[in-house]
């Protein structure tokens, strides 16, 4: 990926590339990796103006059923990382996620290792995940403060472990956040080597049906489909969303985003385009230093 061409030294040599080359390197240290048929169509492009590169690349293996990462470098200072791993649904494994985005010298970031299952509601869930990881979190949490306002909706994707900050770029901040990405990825990596494959049937069901729901959710209201629109137009976007990024939200599962979340359907039929329907935010981080979720005392 070529530097952005900022005049500010720190954000020109800037590349979210080494987070991905550090995530393949660790991970073939811990599983053997192949590439995904998706890598032929996936794996470079320009945008309409010819500004902006958009790099892909996607791997499995046999408990990741797509790790896949888009690598975005812009000629206006821009730089974005959209990296996942899934597991395959015999594992009911957390997701990996981080969603980075610099533009100038703002730094948007969420890094989690989504739940498959919900935290708030399943505490053996959350317990068998998130409370050995707990300590790793309050440590980042610290040193990356919580980002403002999400939606009660939107939080119900991430663990208490969940890191969502904005900073301005420094080459100590972007140094902290390259920490956080190899700690965080290092400790999925070492969850997934524990990770005994599940033989109940309904079991496997329930974990492939929660996966497809998280990938319709995301298909639908992920918020950086505004730029990929902008960048490559539409229908390139929606065909990168949905068969890329959100790769099994058409094969997982035959339930559409209005049955899984009803109450944005509008009269109409079609879904409302708003990030909540409740209206509910959080400021603050709403998980104790446990881990148990505290968001209805401070809404």
């Amino acid at each position: 990926m070529r530097n952005s061409s900022s005049s500010t030294p720190i954000i020109s040599g800037f590349s979210y590339k080494k987070f991905v080359n550090f995530a393949l390197e660790e991970t073939q240290r811990h599983t053997h990796l192949i590439p995904s048929p998706l890598q032929e169509k996936f794996n470079l492009m320009k945008s309409i103006d010819q500004k902006t590169e958009l790099e892909m690349l996607s791997f499995q293996s046999s408990k990741i059923r797509l790790l896949r990462g888009l690598t975005i470098d812009g000629s206006d200072s821009m730089q974005v990382m959209d990296f996942a791993v899934f597991p395959e649904p015999e594992f009911d494994l957390p997701i990996f996620c981080a969603n980075c985005v610099t533009v100038g010298s703002v730094n948007i970031v969420v890094l989690d290792l989504n739940p498959l299952h919900d935290v708030i509601i399943e505490r053996n869930y959350r317990e068998k995940y998130y409370k050995s990881l707990m300590p790793l979190g309050l440590k980042y949490a610290e040193l990356l403060p919580w980002g403002g306002k999400i939606t009660s909706e939107s939080l119900k994707f991430f663990s208490p472990i969940v890191i969502w900050t904005k900073f301005s770029s420094s080459q100590h901040n972007h140094d902290l956040l390259f920490s956080a990405f190899m700690d965080y990825y290092k400790a999925w990596l070492e969850i997934m080597d524990q990770a005994k494959e599940e033989t109940d049937t309904s079991r496997v069901i329930c974990n492939l049906r929660a996966q497809h729901r998280y990938l319709t959710w995301r298909a639908e209201k992920d918020p950086g489909h505004r730029l990929l629109k902008r960048l490559i137009g539409e229908c390139n976007a929606q065909d990168l969303v949905r068969d890329f990024l959100f790769n099994g939200v058409t094969t997982l599962g035959a339930k559409t985003f209005a049955e899984y979340f009803p109450e944005y359907q509008q009269e109409d039929g079609s879904i409302s385009e708003k990030r909540s329907m409740v209206g509910k935010s959080f400021e603050t981080r709403p998980w104790d230093t446990g881990g148990e979720f505290i968001g209805e005392n401070i809404m």
